[in-house]
């Protein structure tokens, strides 16, 4: 008796450290056991089975969702999560479908948004003639004597409410203060009637080659 309640105390907290030390190897160091709880992840929200020639616009990029892994099972991974919207047999239209959750063996908690609205487009392609839009950000007296744009026309591809916006392929050069030649590669832009870019559309080629002399100008005197 003697022998057990010499230092009681430190007897104690030993079992009270091996108990713990136990319990942490038991269940902290077994992933099949540890998994038993609730994770949350943001998952981007993809589309599949897009009809080819067809875009999809929606505003909702991401899903929430919290899981829980089934008895016997492993933590689940973020990249094992995907959240899709199924769009097998849909053509151009409003809609609003229900995110559907790809993952393991898993309880789903919560999802949100548990749908999305989105537009289906079809994508459509056309020719459009460039034009020059000369800028000149101070006053200056040369002028274009030869202006050359290789090539001279260009194809646009978007979604088909995107091109009716378009009534000009506009390539953009800067007049010099002075007489210079240019030699250069610029980016052809779409833009629509108020001169506005109109985005989403796709040029080929994205870059024209552009050349033009500019020569000083000459000014007429009353006699």
């Amino acid at each position: 008796m003697q022998i057990i309640r010499k230092n009681f105390g430190l007897k104690v907290l030993s079992l009270a450290l091996a108990i713990v030390g136990w319990a942490y190897f038991r269940y902290a160091a077994n992933p099949v056991l540890a998994a038993r709880f609730d994770q949350q992840f943001s998952v981007p929200i993809v589309t599949a089975n897009l009809p080819v020639g067809y875009i999809a616009h929606f505003a909702d990029k991401e899903a929430v969702v919290t899981v829980t892994s089934r008895r016997g099972e492993p933590a689940v991974k973020p990249d094992e999560i995907k959240a899709v919207l199924d769009l097998y047999g849909k053509t151009a239209g409003v809609y609003n479908l229900p995110v559907e959750l790809v993952a393991p063996n898993v309880i789903v908690q919560s999802l949100s948004p548990a749908s999305v609205s989105l537009t289906i487009e079809k994508i459509d392609r056309r020719g459009f003639p460039l034009a020059f839009h000369y800028l000149s950000p101070q006053q200056t007296s040369v002028v274009v004597e030869n202006a050359q744009l290789m090539p001279a026309q260009v194809s646009v591809q978007g979604p088909q409410d995107a091109l009716s916006q378009v009534t000009a392929i506009r390539v953009d050069v800067t007049v010099p203060q002075s007489p210079a030649s240019i030699d250069e590669m610029v980016r052809p832009v779409p833009v629509d009637a108020n001169g506005a870019e109109v985005s989403e559309l796709e040029v080929s080629p994205d870059l024209i080659r552009v050349r033009v002399d500019f020569v000083q100008g000459t000014s007429s005197k009353k006699p």
